[in-house]
């Protein structure tokens, strides 16, 4: 299976492993990146978008909860600007969330109680982010905010894009064009038109899941939020869910666009010499906001603010050390390495039964940070 792009010579078992797997169907078509010391390194893709029809340089995909990574970005930026406090209740710049108890903080780390809509959602209401984010503002949190994490699997970008835009008057998606994806020329897209859409690779859900609902614990929140609303294939794979614009689940991009944009947690908080984020705001996404075992996931989790840090239990192929990731359904990541100035991204269309940690995923984790000099 031919694998395109380039990769410098300390990366080739990295092309050899996604020219492997494409080759045995463990993938279909992906994308590899990595970002080391301001230069990109390793930039691959290949196999087939959908049935005959090749995955080329600018194939996009969605990567599922790799958007939340782009979402928290977008708002951590804010924070550097001075348009938000970490530390201040989400209700002094959205007046209508009902629970005072809240923090911003609180809602990158998922530590919000706000994992899903306690009223019943379907699609289209998904799809109506002002009238979702409303019914989320209403609702009253499903544990103390602050006290643990438990995933916000869907409803992490509608929280950001509702506080953004009650704070600045600007919807998230457009904070994130006209803040992150314009200024670094990537082509990474929370809402898309038909241009970007044609572009857009079909998902291929995985096969089997590996969840075992009676063993999920007493009081897990999981249930209530993969189930309202349940999404299927034609809803993922359609130009509504995909154009809609969802910070959290949402995003259109490949490994290169994911590596350029988050290649600023990596690098000190500046790309090409352009500062995004100051070296305080880095060291609050550093910060441990809650650790131990997720109230949605059933996984133990160390949250940061805005990204998971490294956590062995629910990603054992994340390096230790000042790193922070996420990962998405199905098997997408990206990998921040603020020591070693390194971003590792992948994004693939061939889902598997991946939550925080996959076998396929964790090799390419493994060989990307193995080749670094």
């Amino acid at each position: 299976m031919t694998v395109s792009g380039s990769c410098q010579d300390a990366f080739e078992p990295l092309r050899e492993l996604l020219a492997a797997h494409l080759a045995d169907g463990t993938d279909l078509g992906a994308s590899v990146a990595v970002v080391h010391d301001g230069e990109l390194v390793v930039d691959l893709w290949g196999g087939e978008a959908r049935p005959g029809v090749p995955w080329v340089e600018d194939t996009l995909v969605m990567v599922w909860s790799v958007s939340k990574t782009m979402a928290a970005l977008t708002t951590l930026l804010l924070v550097d600007r001075g348009d938000l406090d970490l530390d201040a209740p989400v209700a002094s710049y959205w007046p209508e969330f009902s629970s005072p108890d809240v923090l911003v903080r609180h809602l990158l780390a998922h530590t919000s109680g706000y994992a899903g809509w306690s009223e019943p959602l379907d699609v289209p209401a998904l799809l109506d982010l002002e009238r979702a984010e409303a019914a989320l503002a209403a609702q009253q949190p499903w544990w103390p905010p602050g006290q643990g994490s438990g995933y916000h699997m869907i409803s992490y970008g509608h929280l950001l894009d509702g506080l953004v835009r009650a704070a600045t008057g600007v919807p998230l998606a457009e904070q994130f064009r006209t803040l992150l994806a314009e200024p670094l020329g990537a082509d990474f897209h929370l809402g898309a038109g038909p241009d970007v859409l044609a572009r857009v690779a079909d998902l291929v859900p995985p096969t089997s899941s590996s969840l075992d609902v009676a063993a999920l614990p007493e009081g897990n929140h999981l249930i209530a939020t993969i189930t309202n609303p349940l999404l299927s294939e034609p809803d993922f794979n359609g130009a509504a869910f995909r154009g809609a614009g969802l910070g959290g689940v949402g995003g259109l991009g490949n490994a290169r666009s994911i590596a350029r944009i988050q290649c600023a947690v990596s690098h000190g908080g500046a790309v090409d010499g352009v500062r995004l984020l100051s070296e305080h705001t880095l060291d609050r996404v550093l910060e441990v906001q809650a650790d131990g075992l997720d109230q949605v996931l059933a996984v133990p989790l160390t949250w940061g603010t805005g990204y998971a840090l490294p956590s062995p239990g629910a990603a054992p192929a994340v390096p230790e050390g000042r790193v922070c990731w996420w990962t998405g359904w199905g098997g997408s990541i990206v990998v921040n390495d603020l020591d070693r100035r390194t971003t590792f991204a992948y994004a693939m269309n061939r889902m598997e039964d991946h939550m925080t940690s996959s076998a396929r995923t964790d090799a390419y984790v493994r060989t990307a940070f193995a080749c670094l000099p």
